[in-house]
């Protein structure tokens, strides 16, 4: 897992001289302990983030877990061999038993689409999403039906550890801008990508923050 302890503080530190505001919630919630995957391939995060959409954490991970053991296989001391399913065995999969899962049909049909489209090179491999722009990977991924810029956006964060993403579209992030800042509202999608520009190079780790403004 990447946790660059050196550069989480300088974004920290950032932050924190950006006003009293900020400087009150880095100091409240301390320091930022984002951490991403750096083994994971972009094609199993997607799956992973299909399971989680629209939905509490639990259920998520409810779903996963059985997702996850429907294609395990029972190893020669009969304890169960966990491998996360492989494109082919999402495509062959049997919609009953992915709905058994858990998955609704339309996140049934986003799964075999991520499963297809890591076959034919639209959804790249680790190595190629890391020499590809934010931009152009949310312009590649978002043509996978029920893939939004959201999900791509938490691909970027978490799986990439690209440091300059803003969810703009974050319910979460919103509201906790406006707890933080004693707002009337909650800034629309242009006005905090505007604001979020004040934040860069450390957007992502803001959104961190943002996720953890204490409810008054």
């Amino acid at each position: 897992m990447f946790n660059n302890i050196n550069e989480l503080n300088k974004a920290a530190d950032f932050l924190a001289s950006l006003d009293a505001d900020w400087a009150n919630l880095v100091k409240s919630v301390g320091p930022c302990t984002f951490e991403v995957n750096l083994e994971r391939e972009p094609y199993e995060a997607l799956i992973r983030s299909v399971a989680y959409q629209q939905l509490h954490a639990k259920a998520g991970d409810a779903i996963l877990k059985k997702f996850i053991a429907l294609f395990s296989e029972p190893a020669v001391n009969n304890a169960a061999t966990i491998k996360f399913p492989t494109p082919q065995q999402v495509i062959a999969a049997e919609f009953d038993d992915l709905r058994a899962c858990g998955f609704s049909g339309r996140k049934i049909e986003t799964l075999k689409g991520i499963a297809q489209g890591t076959l034919s090179g639209q959804v790249p491999t680790r190595r190629d999403a890391q020499s590809m722009s934010d931009e152009d990977l949310i312009n590649r991924l978002i043509t996978l039906k029920g893939i939004g810029q959201w999900t791509v956006e938490m691909l970027l964060m978490f799986t990439l550890a690209r440091m300059d993403v803003l969810p703009a579209d974050d319910f979460a992030i919103v509201e906790g801008y406006k707890r933080l800042k004693e707002l009337a509202t909650a800034p629309k999608r242009k006005e905090i990508a505007k604001i979020a520009k004040a934040w860069s190079p450390y957007r992502t780790i803001a959104s961190w923050y943002l996720w953890r403004v204490p409810k008054h």
